[in-house]
């Protein structure tokens, strides 16, 4: 079971000129080309440099009180407040769910063995494969959510096996409300957003009102409002906050600042489960020696760590969302600077990648008007052959086709079986959406020209 334990609050002054930092983001958000960026470097019971780059898409300049959606990082802030309430005796961290949380019940008697650690450290047996996440999202509120459980199921025994999965969070939000006898978000702001100074915080659009997004097309970036059903009161991805907020964040979860648990709770939230190396809103990246966590809806991304062996604490936060996400490379880049290093370069992979994208898509949209304007052709040459080989002639153009009608499931096994709708299609894969559909209407194209030139062609005959 790895851990990375949280440092005592004492801390020598920083050794690296804040200047160092700013210079990096500066050439980083030209180099990744985002429309903005916000970060935040924090070492001890200090903020070390915190700013915004770029622009919103109001126009107006980013900064460092910016707010901006940080998606799964709010995992983090949901472990903390289950953690206050553990501490406090209203919830017991190895205890069913099922004893604490009235209402929550599932098609599958396993649930009765899922512990609220389990939920926190992802290893509850929920899953995207049995359980329909993108419905439930539109379930309004969390005890909605939780009712909408009762039709669903595990994937494996609860303790066994770690699987990414947001209803994880759903619930533990839900139990934070029943635990402490308010709503998440007023739990949030009174027990942690609150003591912690963060006044920019929050979880819902009411408290906090972020500018909507941009997702990128073939390298222009598009201003777009989150997919709805990411939008409310979300213990897996509803936090709203600023790159200085996040700063007092940090502070608390080095060990410094206002102790909101104690510093066994930290090294509880910070410590692997025994089958994965996910921790709680946390997970140690043993190659940096640090502790992480990344952040990704359909118009924001985000990243943060935590190092103990310095004090510092890092935060990454875009209003943006690609193919590529730059959030944790521009985050690798502060920690390395951090250290002494260079941050090595950052930035044109989400460029080139597109750019090839879109010279396959206007290669398969050249391909199509070829092969319509030679079907007459291919049709006169095959008038007399039988038509299931004709047809066998045309399947690699069908290809893009089938690609197309099993593209939501394709994507989602290179997600590791995480759910993928339609309309979730149009948002950060929209570059690889546009090939595929361009690619997939160029074969049916030519297929039909040649269907039709060949009919023409053996009337003829």
């Amino acid at each position: 079971m790895a851990t990375l334990a949280p440092l005592p609050a004492a801390h020598a002054e920083p050794a690296v000129d804040p200047a160092a930092f700013d210079t990096y983001l500066t050439d980083a958000l030209h180099d990744t080309g985002l429309p903005g960026l916000a970060a935040v470097v924090t070492q001890g019971d200090r903020i070390v440099h915190a700013a915004g780059y770029g622009h919103d898409s109001d126009g107006n300049p980013v900064t460092a009180d910016t707010p901006m959606r940080v998606a799964s990082l709010s995992k983090s802030f949901t472990a903390l407040a289950v953690m206050t309430l553990v501490e406090d005796g209203r919830v017991a961290l190895d205890e069913p769910v099922a004893r604490q949380l009235p209402g929550f019940t599932m098609a599958d008697p396993r649930y009765e063995r899922v512990t609220v650690r389990h939920l926190l450290n992802q290893t509850s047996g929920f899953s995207d494969t049995t359980i329909d996440v993108e419905d439930l999202a539109g379930s309004g509120s969390l005890a909605g959510y939780v009712a909408g459980l009762a039709d669903q199921a595990l994937a494996d025994d609860p303790g066994t096996r770690y699987r990414y999965c947001n209803a994880n969070y759903e619930v533990a939000a839900r139990l934070v409300e029943v635990a402490s006898g308010q709503g998440f978000a007023d739990y949030l702001r009174s027990a942690v957003f609150g003591p912690l100074g963060m006044g920019s915080s929050g979880v819902t659009e009411a408290e906090v009102r972020p500018a909507d997004g941009y997702i990128s097309l073939f390298g222009a970036w598009l201003p777009r409002a989150e997919l709805r059903g990411l939008r409310g009161s979300s213990g897996a991805g509803g936090v709203i906050t600023t790159a200085a907020d996040m700063g007092r964040w940090l502070i608390s979860q080095t060990g410094n600042g206002v102790p909101l648990v104690s510093p066994d709770g930290l090294r509880t939230m910070h410590a692997s489960s025994d089958v994965a190396d996910y921790a709680m809103g946390w997970a140690p990246d043993e190659d940096l020696d640090v502790l992480v966590h990344s952040g990704n809806l359909f118009t924001y991304t985000a990243a943060q760590a935590i190092d103990p062996a310095t004090g510092y604490g890092f935060a990454v936060l875009a209003n943006s969302a690609a193919l590529q996400d730059d959030t944790y490379a521009v985050l690798q880049g502060l920690l390395a600077i951090s250290r002494g290093r260079a941050p090595g370069e950052v930035g044109g992979g989400r460029q080139l990648f597109e750019l090839v994208l879109g010279l396959l898509a206007l290669v398969a949209l050249g391909l199509g008007v070829l092969g319509v304007r030679r079907a007459g052709t291919w049709a006169r040459r095959r008038a007399g052959t039988p038509t299931w080989r004709a047809a066998l002639r045309c399947a690699p153009a069908l290809l893009p086709v089938a690609v197309l009608v099993g593209y939501p499931d394709l994507l989602s096994v290179l997600m590791g079986g995480r759910a993928v709708t339609w309309a979730q299609l149009t948002y950060f894969p929209l570059p690889l959406t546009v090939a595929v559909v361009v690619a997939a209407a160029a074969g049916a194209t030519v297929v039909v020209a040649r269907a039709v030139r060949l009919r023409s062609a053996r009337t003829a005959a």
